[in-house]
């Protein structure tokens, strides 16, 4: 059977109330099971890679999507990013113009946000896996009652936190925010279907690294 990575510890510690209960672990049984019997995005490997590649004490900023993508080769475990020989997807690249916009950073020729995380950018889907070519699939079956819980661990913490959610179903998340500690930033989505509707002129990045200036934090460098 398929074995699904194990929660870096530093997180573990933080979201146990869910991973210990047994809803949880029944979840993650069966869903071992259907990699075995079905193709499931990311690898199982890289289910929580977001969380090794940004370790809870170092998050600074968040940046929420819904789920992985689900064509060949892209997800590898970091929300909007995918793997560096993979074409880029329509969002990614919205996400590249608004950044060219924003800061005048080029687009990369690559899509791996790696970079991004490795400086404390959390890249957070609220569900960690989906089925091949089934968008949303694995909503509602387990996974956002572990990915509420990591954005409940990061209210608490005391030095702030940029929350950056775009599209409606990222803002939902905005009432798990303590908004008199913690920065929330929104917009449309990337999406070529809403970001002429507000994710074009929102300038995340800049407002991002304003933000974690002012709270006296080291900002972002958002090349990739």
């Amino acid at each position: 059977m398929t074995t699904l990575a194990k929660m870096p510890d530093d997180w573990a510690g933080h979201v146990s109330s869910v991973l210990n209960t047994a809803t949880f672990q029944q979840f993650t049984a069966q869903l071992e099971q259907a990699y075995t019997r079905e193709t499931i995005y990311p690898d199982a490997r890289n289910v929580y890679e977001a969380f090794r590649l940004t370790p809870f004490n170092q998050v600074k900023v968040v940046i929420l999507g819904q789920d992985p993508y689900h064509q060949p080769g892209q997800a590898h475990g970091l929300s909007f990013s995918v793997q560096s020989e993979v074409k880029l997807p329509p969002s990614l690249r919205n996400i590249y113009k608004e950044l060219q916009t924003d800061l005048d950073i080029q687009p990369a020729t690559h899509g791996n946000l790696t970079a991004w995380a490795k400086q404390g950018v959390l890249l957070l889907n609220a569900v960690l896996t989906v089925p091949d070519s089934q968008a949303n699939a694995h909503k509602g079956k387990g996974w956002e009652a572990l990915t509420d819980a990591a954005i409940a661990a990061l209210n608490e913490k005391e030095t702030p936190v940029v929350f950056i959610l775009w599209g409606n179903s990222a803002k939902a998340k905005r009432t798990l925010i303590d908004e008199r500690k913690h920065f929330v930033l929104t917009s449309a989505h990337p999406s070529p279907l809403s970001a002429s509707r507000g994710f074009f002129g929102s300038k995340p990045f800049s407002q991002t690294n304003d933000l974690l200036e002012s709270s006296g934090q080291t900002p972002i460098d958002w090349h990739v």
